[in-house]
């Protein structure tokens, strides 16, 4: 009520029992005129503080004559800051409802509540300091506010009101319940993609193998001298950093239109295209044969001198990383099982 502050409003309660319903009237005499309903806790203890942090929305049914904007607010106890014998120190975050002749469902929603500016001013907190607790609330009130109607006699009543929430054990238990499922189908389909990848990397290095002679360094006689003179050339120097069509012609004796000729005709590749086969699928092998494979060693074993650029080729070849193709190969015995 303003009579503290040398107002003349008055507020008076009509029933508590079946439904909150009270009047007041309200007097312009005090600069700041309000009049008010306030709902307590009877916890048995002095301090009457009681937690709602349990609860989000508070519901009920309402109806004014006349027509009405009333204010509904939450006092809190702010550690540090309130006074149990000051009103005005506990936090007061408020909300407002419009009501009239007819019965109104209203749902107000206790995480949403605004301070007002005043309180932060008067205690020299930052604006930004917006978040409270509903753990130590001292009391719910319904009042009047500034569009409220003047000199009359405003009735206000409330029925079926209550506070409801969730149960966040439950929620708990439903979002650990479903993690697990997501995690145990995310493990599943990883599962299986790593034993679809790791079998068509296999069929690929075994279609690719018939091309590299990296197991034996003599290749079978051809009936044409310059094609074994190229392949073989080609399948014991492919880890020469320095090999080039240049230097390959220069060599053997062959031109270097006719050692393109050759290699399109015979495998479908260009000397560039092939010399990267065979370096390639080398590398392949030693990443899926050594356990302790380390990339860049193995990129300069084959001929690349330029690891940023081995690891591109090795990409567009394979879909995949040097690094993701060991791990993937490290894991085929086990996807195998």
């Amino acid at each position: 009520m303003d009579s503290t502050r040398g107002g003349a409003s008055t507020a008076r309660l009509e029933d508590d029992k079946f439904s909150l319903s009270f009047e007041f009237k309200l007097s312009r005499q005090a600069q700041y005129p309000n009049a008010a309903h306030e709902m307590r806790f009877d916890t048995g203890n002095q301090s009457d503080l009681v937690d709602l942090s349990q609860y989000d929305q508070l519901s009920f049914s309402a109806k004014c004559a006349p027509a009405n904007i009333i204010m509904f607010s939450a006092h809190i106890f702010e550690e540090k800051l309130t006074v149990p014998t000051d009103p005005d120190t506990y936090r007061g975050p408020v909300t407002f409802f419009s009501c009239n002749e007819n019965w109104k469902h209203i749902e107000l929603d206790l995480t949403r509540l605004e301070t007002p500016q005043w309180w932060f001013d008067k205690y020299k907190l930052a604006l930004s300091k917006k978040e409270y607790k509903l753990d130590k609330v001292h009391k719910l009130t319904f009042g009047s506010t500034f569009q409220s109607p003047f000199d009359v006699n405003a009735k206000v009543q409330l029925q079926e009101i209550v506070l409801s929430g969730r149960d966040w054990f439950y929620l708990y238990l439903l979002g650990g319940f479903l993690l697990a499922v997501w995690g145990g189908y995310g493990f599943w389909f990883f599962n299986r993609h790593t034993r679809a990848v790791i079998t068509e990397l296999r069929d690929k290095i075994q279609r690719d193998r018939p091309l590299v002679a990296y197991q034996q360094l003599s290749v079978e006689p051809h009936r044409d001298k310059e094609k074994s003179a190229i392949l073989h050339f080609m399948a014991t120097n492919y880890s020469n950093a320095d090999l080039s069509l240049e230097s390959m012609a220069a060599t053997i004796g062959v031109s270097r239109t006719k050692i393109n000729d050759i290699l399109k005709t015979e495998l479908g590749f260009t000397f560039t295209g092939y010399l990267n086969k065979l370096r390639l699928t080398e590398a392949a092998r030693l990443l899926a044969e050594k356990e302790d494979a380390n990339i860049a060693e193995i990129a300069y074993s084959v001929g690349y001198k330029n690891v940023s650029y081995f690891n591109k080729l090795f990409k567009e070849e394979y879909n995949c990383t040097p690094k993701s193709f060991k791990g993937l190969c490290d894991r085929a015995p086990e996807a195998d099982q």
